[in-house]
């Protein structure tokens, strides 16, 4: 690909991506932070926030991301919608794409649905995280956030991380995964055997269901939190039994690299995935990676609906 020009239906997965092009967004996203609070990159612009799941951070940071490019966001509420009336999906969608707007930024609990739903509109759509299958925004700012803690993009070759918890269920781990391999790092899935993932998940990593005997060998910790939505009876190990063997309890954090980082996509839920001690220490991104998704954001919706993004 290795142009803005990939993404001139909209952003799906992070398979649209090569090297290049994902180089060129976290750059884009850099002069953004860098650069004055608003712009008029995207005048008179007006986009379609449809979020069929529920969403804080991902929603209002996509919605200041285009308020600050000079676009208006149309928020669309899906539970006082037709859609409680019965209507279709695709009837939906096809009235918003009616009333003229230039694009939709959509989350789904179906896989695939925002392509499907830009073939449905003819709209250019961007993925805020559809079903167990991609949330590739989200592996933007992961990437954008651990290359400004380390310096570069290049210093995420050979890196070490340890993505702990739900795999299976994780659209997160999916596209950060794509993300982390595209730069070097090397990946370990850690987590109970009924909640990794099947084969074909994504590019090839190291398992294990032994987060103790993977501590010291990594140099950033991604804790996911369970996806309890998604995930069947049966499978959901107790709490007690989670926190046992796959919590970062302060134990667990001491026995870590001293320079590692941790990170968590949100919501947290302190004393499950993570002693809250620790994701208030200063080894933790999480706050960073909050506040970065508005740059990524902003580099996203300009690739997607600015000049570089147009027909």
């Amino acid at each position: 690909m290795g142009s803005d020009g990939g993404l001139k239906r909209g952003f799906w997965s992070m398979g649209q991506l090569d090297r290049e092009l994902a180089e060129s967004l976290l750059e884009s996203a850099r002069r953004h932070a860098a650069g004055p609070r608003r712009s008029a990159i995207l005048p008179a612009t007006e986009i379609a926030a449809l979020f069929f799941e529920t969403s804080t951070r991902t929603r209002v940071s996509f919605e200041v991301a285009a308020t600050r490019l000079g676009a208006t966001t149309i928020h669309f509420d899906s539970k006082a919608s037709s859609l409680s009336k019965g209507e279709s999906l695709q009837d939906t969608v096809e009235t918003i794409a009616s009333f003229g707007v230039d694009g939709l930024v959509v989350r789904s609990s179906a896989a695939g649905a925002p392509q499907l739903i830009a073939d449905w509109t003819g709209l250019k759509v961007v993925n805020a995280g559809d079903g167990a299958h991609q949330h590739p925004s989200q592996a933007l700012l992961d990437l954008y956030t651990l290359s400004e803690r380390l310096g570069s993009l290049e210093a995420l070759s050979g890196l070490r991380v340890g993505i702990v918890g739900d795999i299976a269920h994780s659209r997160v781990a999916r596209s950060l995964m794509e993300g982390l391999n595209l730069f070097g790092a090397e990946v370990t899935l850690i987590g109970p055997a009924t909640l990794m993932p099947p084969i074909g998940f994504g590019p090839a990593a190291r398992m294990s269901s032994d987060f103790d005997e993977c501590l010291g060998d990594l140099d950033v910790v991604y804790l996911l939190r369970l996806q309890q939505e998604r995930i069947g009876q049966g499978l959901i190990p107790s709490f007690g039994e989670y926190v046992a063997r796959y919590s970062l309890t302060r134990e667990r954090y001491r026995r870590l690299k001293p320079e590692v980082v941790i990170m968590h996509p949100g919501p947290v839920y302190p004393g499950m995935e993570v002693d809250s001690a620790v994701i208030a220490d200063e080894s933790s991104l999480v706050r960073s990676q909050t506040r970065n998704g508005v740059f990524v954001r902003m580099a996203i919706l300009e690739a997607v609906f600015g000049e570089g993004g147009r027909e």
